[in-house]
């Protein structure tokens, strides 16, 4: 208990999934936690849960690829806790399709949330986080930022991009206090993957034959990737920047 105690946290996608998971844990272990999803009814069960566990927690509605939006759930973390020590980027999106017959539109919404929301959260961090001298940014990308599967050319760029950018921002702070790492989850069992296990024959099929691409031989858990983007917050991960980590059940070590 109390890894992140009184941290001022901001966790985006927090309606659900991984996002979900992760704000639960910050705030289990002290965090001060803004709940960040473009879904109010989710995210209002996301801090529901976590203040009748005693935790403290606020519910905001924004859509990440509005820059303006996110500028403004970061100035309403450092209004309600004076600062800004954590930061995690993970609201995504997932549209599988045939790279050839992808619009225009899911070109768009896949880099708008997932790249672009990424940049505007740090680009908003950053300057409180210099005027504290520290700050942990935790980038959620996927193992597809790191190898690519059928039906996921869009989403693995975007994904890929992440890498960069965790790598890009680790540099350009790294003597002044702001660490930012990134975790590329497996197949972990949320709905975002659901429509690409339906391109791939099914979510019964695919968890039927997981062994053959997840050696661990099982989805991972929400839960799992929130434990490591804890230690990744953390003062415990103190040494640890611009470091890129597969939590994904042995698929990259293949």
């Amino acid at each position: 208990m109390g890894r992140v105690a009184a941290k001022a946290c901001v966790v985006t996608g927090a309606g659900s999934g991984i996002g979900r998971a992760i704000a639960q844990r910050l705030a289990l272990e002290g965090g001060k936690v803004v709940c960040v999803d473009i879904n109010p009814t989710a995210v209002a069960e996301t801090v529901a849960g976590i203040q009748a566990a005693g935790g403290i927690a606020a519910a905001v509605t924004a859509d990440v690829s509005n820059s303006v939006a996110v500028d403004g759930f970061i100035r309403q973390c450092v209004e309600l806790y004076d600062r800004i020590d954590i930061l995690v980027n993970n609201a995504g999106v997932n549209l599988p399709g045939i790279f050839h017959e992808v619009s225009n539109d899911e070109i768009d919404r896949t880099l708008n949330i997932n790249v672009k929301g990424y940049m505007y959260g740090s680009r908003a961090a950053i300057p409180h986080m210099l005027r504290q001298q520290a700050g942990s940014i935790v980038n959620i990308s996927s193992v597809n930022g790191l190898v690519a599967e059928p039906f996921l050319s869009v989403y693995a760029a975007s994904k890929g991009a992440i890498v960069m950018l965790t790598k890009g921002i680790a540099l350009d702070y790294a003597k002044q206090g702001i660490r930012c790492n990134c975790i590329c989850p497996g197949w972990v069992d949320t709905p975002i993957n659901y429509a690409h296990a339906e391109m791939m024959g099914g979510l019964d099929k695919i968890y039927a034959e997981i062994d053959r691409f997840q050696p661990i031989g099982r989805p991972g858990e929400p839960s799992e990737i929130a434990n490591l983007a804890l230690f990744l917050a953390s003062d415990e991960a103190s040494f640890l920047t611009g470091s890129i980590i597969a939590a994904d059940g042995g698929m990259t070590a293949q």
